[in-house]
């Protein structure tokens, strides 16, 4: 999958569309997740995360060329460092202006595809209440907690991977890995 994955890279780097098509299909789900996760609250209430998924997207697209070349490992952490941005962005913006937004945009239905819900409607009731207390219960969390959850969970880095993201050892990240899933898990039980 990797030389494949290598092949695509270099193939829309080039500017060949039905690359960067599939390389973004490919990654869509787990971006569309990482948005949702890493949005906070305060992004959560004025946007969807498809809108800012899509504005990733976008930016990527733009700035392809730029790109180079670290296998899979390295586009995913640009697509996800991308992202990671335009969040402090949109953060900064809406705690900075403190603004009202004029409608709350929720696009649950897409946002439960991706989470490989139910279909029903009771089903997606019942997964959008899960859904608010999982997101609920992760913004509870400390900074490094959230990272090291979402770059190990959701991205799906490996634990050196993290480490040098995050600026600490292999060792550290598997012990904060494990201790903010505990806390999240404990978090969960209580909500």
């Amino acid at each position: 999958m990797a030389d494949d994955v290598g092949k695509l890279i270099d193939s829309a780097t080039r500017g060949e569309t039905p690359a960067v098509d599939t390389l973004l299909e490919r990654y869509l789900p787990g971006l569309r997740a990482f948005v949702r996760l890493r949005a906070g609250p305060a992004v959560r209430a004025h946007e969807s995360a498809s809108d800012i998924t899509q504005s990733v997207c976008r930016e990527v697209l733009q700035n392809l060329s730029t790109f180079k070349y670290g296998g899979e490992a390295g586009f995913k952490h640009w697509l996800y460092a991308t992202a990671l941005r335009k969040l402090q962005k949109r953060d900064e913006h809406w705690r900075t202006q403190k603004r009202e937004a004029a409608r709350v945009v929720v696009d649950e239905h897409a946002l439960l595809e991706a989470y490989r819900s139910v279909s029903s409607p009771s089903g997606r009731a019942m997964a959008k209440e899960e859904l608010a207390r999982v997101e609920h219960a992760f913004d509870e969390l400390g900074d490094d907690e959230r990272e090291v959850i979402t770059l190990a969970r959701v991205v799906g880095l490996p634990h050196k991977e993290i480490a040098e993201a995050m600026g600490k050892t292999e060792g550290a990240t598997r012990v904060l890995l494990h201790r903010a899933l505990a806390r999240l898990a404990e978090k969960l039980d209580r909500g």
